[in-house]
């Protein structure tokens, strides 16, 4: 019996013979001399999947980050280095866990070869890197491939080291500017340099940071274009922490990085290099000064001492050309350069190194050197950003996200309309109707799969592909199938459709209401909301001379009806203190919740939760002025603005509103109330989406309500009905 070395889920990384990739969840064991990988974690005499005999001559190969449907993971490939065609690709959403599997699996090829080696078998080592080949570069673990022949290893197998990892190094024209040079002698044969590396002199501290400006001698240097300069501090959290955060372009950039607008991928060249477009936020007379974008390559490698290095440098390409509206800076220089310190008390250190020289381009910015220069100190801040979130945040690991960019060249703007047009208009594959149950958000693909090959075929309409997935998740997940039977429903206002109706209810189009976009978290866009989650069925006006909580026991009432005929209801109850008191009550019903969505996480999350995401938008279609203004149209979350009471039942949940209990509220209502007669409000409900993933928002309903009288409220009966959890 061969012992179990290490074991766990992973995920599986590959590509369809269509060209799409895919990624599985499976459980995969290491043992003394087999790899394997099994669907589920294996019980009594399972048969794996997969197997692959390890030994002396495999090899673990690094194929660093990939990109699926927008998230990233990263890709460890196990062969032998004889039959280079039989391997296991797996991979990791977070680096720790690649870097551990990795670490067990060498451990096992050290032991086997050492074993071959004792019985006199050949053992294919492979080539040890030596800085001199390549102008001066460290090995790295991500950086080079084996440059010998098997015959030439073999000879030399008592002396040279076995290099785990592959890659294909950074382009040419990025300067490795983390390398220890003297007087710039690796740039003497590089003409689009415009200066050699000399010494760096400390100019300021600032937000505890030490902000170096390099010295330098030059033949030219425009004057849009600074110094070098580079920011260094600590930060408490782990190489491998910071490295993802840094890589990450979603909604998570907006918490560190202050100069971050909107960030996409254009093309990925390979796991270590990628093209990227990149909007910045620069906060300096924005009035007067347009916005600057970024095009650039981005490499990155890890060192053999756990350190890491990215480095940016700006490039051209053909999907991603000048945009409206933004002038098109140039990075000459850049990266971050992330490496270990020792642990204090027990805390992992990490020095940060951020280095930028950029043109910002523009006529008349080289006239003003507070531009440049609030600019460059304005992106540096984002080490300090970056010390400040890991202080205030429990280390977690994130499924980074990073949108794909279509063709943005200015020729296919109308085509990429049409496309758009003709892939809403495409109805969900029976392949989404297969994923509903493992995809909630849009991760794990296929689950139970068969297909569990790697096809090297490129990859194809990735991106037109994902957006209709998203599309048919987002439909199955959330839309009702069948029609409600309303019939049963009512309550004491009643409904009118009729545009000039008095005291009365109707559905309000969820059109008239702008709620955040798919890419809200990147751009701030809104859209129409469009269709409700939940059916509107009964309205109940009530006054007492007390506060009515809890309505939803009330006999006979629109949450009773629902619960018997199997539906799940929602009731808001909008309560206005006085002398009389008021509580109008609104009642949506839905057939039932699906699991995972965020509807159901708001219905069955705890209060906070709740108090977070519940919006109110309002709106005063008709009304006098001073009133139009005093409420405004502006999304309120509800649970921080007064108080809220959840009360959660077998099928459902109320929601007590108490508007009397914030000052300003109260006196925008005491405002309303006196002119409640003339006004005709519309109010749309909603749980906030703060991620991709919850993204676009869609209303769980929306009323308007129409001139309505204080004399026709009536008292209700309030009586024991179904108990809440």
């Amino acid at each position: 019996m061969s012992k179990v070395v290490y074991e766990g889920w992973m995920v599986r990384y590959g590509r369809r013979k269509i060209g799409r990739s895919f990624i599985h969840m499976r459980y995969f064991v290491l043992e003394t001399r087999v790899l394997a990988y099994y669907k589920r974690k294996p019980q009594d005499n399972m048969v794996p999947i997969k197997t692959l005999l390890v030994d002396g001559n495999c090899r673990v190969e690094d194929r660093g980050l990939k990109m699926h449907h927008g998230h990233t993971v990263y890709v460890l490939c196990v062969y032998n280095k004889k039959e280079k065609y039989h391997r296991i690709t797996m991979a990791a959403f977070n680096i720790q866990e690649a870097l551990i599997w990795k670490e067990k699996i060498e451990q096992v090829i050290d032991q086997q070869q050492d074993l071959m080696m004792a019985n006199g078998n050949k053992v294919y080592a492979s080539f040890q890197y030596k800085p001199g080949m390549d102008n001066g570069r460290n090995a790295s673990s991500s950086d080079h491939e084996s440059q010998c022949s098997p015959e030439e290893e073999e000879e030399n197998h008592h002396t040279l080291l076995r290099r785990t990892t592959i890659g294909n190094g950074p382009p040419e024209s990025v300067l490795d500017w983390t390398q220890e040079v003297n007087s710039g002698l690796s740039n003497q044969n590089n003409s689009d340099q415009v200066f050699s590396r000399k010494h760096w002199r400390l100019v300021r501290c600032q937000n505890g940071l030490r902000i170096f400006e390099e010295l330098l001698e030059v033949d030219y240097l425009p004057r849009s274009c600074s110094r070098a300069m580079q920011a260094v501090g600590v930060v408490e959290a782990t190489c491998e922490s910071i490295f993802e955060l840094i890589m990450s372009m979603d909604g998570t950039r907006f918490e560190w990085d202050c100069s971050f607008q909107y960030g996409s991928l254009v093309q990925e060249v390979d796991g270590h290099t990628a093209i990227l477009y990149h909007r910045l936020q620069l906060d300096w007379f924005p009035m007067f000064v347009w916005p600057r974008d970024l095009c650039y390559v981005r490499y990155w490698r890890r060192n053999d001492d756990g350190s890491y290095v990215v480095l940016f440098r700006s490039r051209e390409h053909p999907n991603c050309g000048p945009q409206p509206g933004f002038v098109r800076a140039h990075i000459e220089s850049g990266g971050f350069n992330i490496s270990p310190l020792k642990p204090r008390n027990g805390r992992p250190r990490t020095q940060v190194q951020h280095l930028m020289q950029i043109d910002l381009k523009g006529w008349g910015v080289g006239y003003f050197p507070s531009f440049q220069q609030h600019c460059l100190l304005q992106m540096l801040n984002s080490v300090a950003g970056l010390r400040e979130w890991f202080c205030q945040t429990d280390e977690s690991h994130m499924v980074p996200r990073m949108p794909m960019m279509v063709n943005m060249t200015l020729d296919s703007v109308s085509s990429k309309k049409k496309q758009k047009i003709q892939e809403n208009s495409v109805q969900p594959s029976p392949l989404v109707d297969q994923m509903h149950s493992a995809s909630r958000h849009s991760v794990m693909l296929d689950e139970d799969s068969d297909e569990d090959e790697d096809y090297q075929i490129p990859e194809l309409e990735q991106e037109a592909y994902s957006v209709k997935l998203e599309n048919g998740i987002k439909q199955a997940d959330e839309e009702p199938s069948d029609q409600i039977d309303l019939s049963g429903f009512s309550g004491s206002l009643r409904r009118d459709d009729r545009d000039k109706s008095r005291d009365c209810w109707r559905i309000s189009d969820g059109s008239n209401f702008r709620v955040r976009s798919k890419h809200f978290i990147y751009d701030k866009t809104k859209i129409p909301a469009g269709k409700h989650l939940m059916e509107l069925v009964a309205v109940d006006w009530y006054k007492d001379v007390k506060r009515m909580d809890h309505v939803a026991r009330r006999k006979g009432c629109a949450v009773q009806v629902a619960s018997e005929k199997g539906l799940f209801s929602l009731a808001i109850n909008l309560q206005v203190p006085g002398s009389t008191h008021y509580s109008m009550v609104f009642y949506f019903v839905t057939k039932q919740l699906v699991p995972g969505s965020l509807l159901q996480r708001f219905a069955d999350g705890d209060d906070e939760f709740r108090n977070s995401r519940f919006k109110l938008i309002p709106s005063v279609p008709k009304g006098s002025w001073i009133v139009r203004q005093s409420v405004g149209s502006t999304p309120c979350l509800l649970g921080k603005a007064v108080d809220c009471t959840y009360i959660r039942g077998p099928k459902y949940l109320e929601i007590d509103v108490d508007i009397g209990s914030s000052t300003v509220a109260n006196g925008v209502l005491g405002l309303v109330c006196g002119v409640i007669t003339t006004l005709v409000v519309d109010m749309a409900f909603l749980v906030q989406g703060n991620t991709f993933d919850e993204l676009p928002e869609r209303l769980i309903g929306a009323v308007r309500v129409s001139h309505v009288e204080l004399s026709s409220a009536v008292v209700p009966v309030l009586e024991s009905g179904p108990s809440a959890e």
